[in-house]
């Protein structure tokens, strides 16, 4: 996993742990272990699938920034990648997710679409 998607998914978490989610730093580190772990179709998700989101949100996000700026497109704009990052997380289907409010999930994506991008910048 690239560096950059481990840091921001790492300044993420910590942007929004709090009261709501107070260990999320740490489902944050566990999901980063567990990552490239093959999972069988339908398996349990365990409470810490939020981590889990987090740093697929981070992956994804790094992807469409990858992306535009292999077209030459300029810098990207976080709200564009944002919105991009939305729409590909509606269309898998098969990606466990918490459930969660609309306005909260749209945090998350904000937050980390944005730390993901300060993480390519440095």
């Amino acid at each position: 996993m690239d560096d950059a998607i481990e840091k921001a998914a790492r300044a993420a978490a910590q942007r929004l742990t709090g009261p709501t989610y107070p260990t999320l730093a740490e489902d944050v580190e566990e999901a980063l272990a567990a990552e490239g772990v093959r999972r069988a179709p339908g398996q349990y998700v365990d409470p810490t699938a939020l981590g889990g989101l987090i740093v697929g949100i981070s992956t994804l996000a790094w992807t469409v920034y990858n992306d535009i700026r292999s077209r030459g497109a300029g810098e990207p704009d976080v709200d564009a990648i944002a919105r991009r990052v939305r729409q590909q997380l509606q269309q898998q289907e098969d990606t466990p997710a918490p459930e969660l409010e609309p306005a909260e999930r749209d945090r998350i994506v904000d937050v980390t679409v944005e730390e993901t991008v300060n993480a390519q910048e440095e």
